[in-house]
């Protein structure tokens, strides 16, 4: 099989994962070359469609084959994320981490998307989301990758979740999640553009990179109802005021941050 080598400095390892998670790389391992640099060696997954947006790479790569077997062995080293003491997201090939049902347990498998929900941006998104009441909530989660920020909204109390992503991997995988969590009949996914998108959602959840949230932002405010509330992530703590200038008038009314990364909470 073949993976994506990213070679960069060690100040932008950070920023290049994340442009490859949002490309749709199931998992990263970074090495370390006899030089300065840092070579970040990607697993595509099955049916993965990470090719066709390498040109939008802005660090050098290339391609290598490796045997499959060794771009599998992050499964076996996958872990739960506790995003709170009442919440945890975990492998789905791996037994429930606890017995108490009072912790709301969120089985994932990424397939050939991104989220495994153990990023930093997914973990702050979700943190910030448990602030929000989602009684009877509709949400749009743009960018929704495996579906965790669905799946977990109407495991929290959403009445409805509508995922879009540009990748197609992300409608079986989405769809087979919330099916596994129990709310298949509340989650839908498609790869509809945001500007196709009608109605208006009382939370819409965008996980994804700043450059995309400024191009996105007027559909964003557009979809968002008059009472909603946006959380935007996956942007820096110490270089966000261009994306919050992009969606005004909407006001932040909340911020966490967490490993340089932030997630904050807009309305109207």
């Amino acid at each position: 099989m073949q993976a994506i080598v990213v070679t960069v400095d060690p100040g932008d390892a950070e920023l290049a994962a994340d442009q490859l998670w949002s490309m749709g790389v199931v998992a990263i391992e970074e090495r370390r070359t006899e030089g300065a640099a840092i070579e970040l060696w990607t697993a595509l997954g099955e049916g993965s469609e990470v090719e066709d947006h390498l040109g939008g790479l802005t660090y050098p790569w290339r391609f290598e084959e490796v045997n499959a077997t060794v771009g599998e062995t992050w499964r076996r080293f996958a872990t739960p994320t506790w995003v709170s003491d009442d919440l945890v997201i975990y492998p789905a090939w791996q037994p429930r981490p606890t017995e108490d049902s009072a912790i709301t347990a969120i089985s994932i498998e990424p397939g050939a998307t991104f989220g495994m929900g153990d990023h930093p941006t997914t973990i702050l998104c979700l943190q910030a989301m448990r602030t929000l009441s989602l009684g009877g909530a509709t949400v749009l989660d743009v960018g929704c990758g495996s579906g965790v920020l669905a799946v977990a909204a109407c495991r929290l109390g959403a009445r409805r979740a509508d995922g879009i992503d540009i990748s197609p991997a992300a409608v079986p995988t989405t769809i087979a999640n919330a099916i596994g969590n129990g709310v298949g009949t509340q989650v839908t996914v498609s790869t509809t553009r945001l500007a196709a998108i009608q109605g208006m959602y009382e939370l819409v959840l965008a996980n994804i990179l700043a450059p995309a949230l400024i191009e996105l932002a007027a559909d964003l405010r557009r979809v968002l109802s008059s009472t909603g509330s946006l959380v935007i992530s996956g942007i820096l703590a110490d270089n966000h005021d261009h994306v919050l200038a992009a969606l005004e008038p909407l006001r932040q009314t909340s911020r966490i941050d967490q490993d340089g990364w932030t997630a904050i909470t807009l309305r109207a």
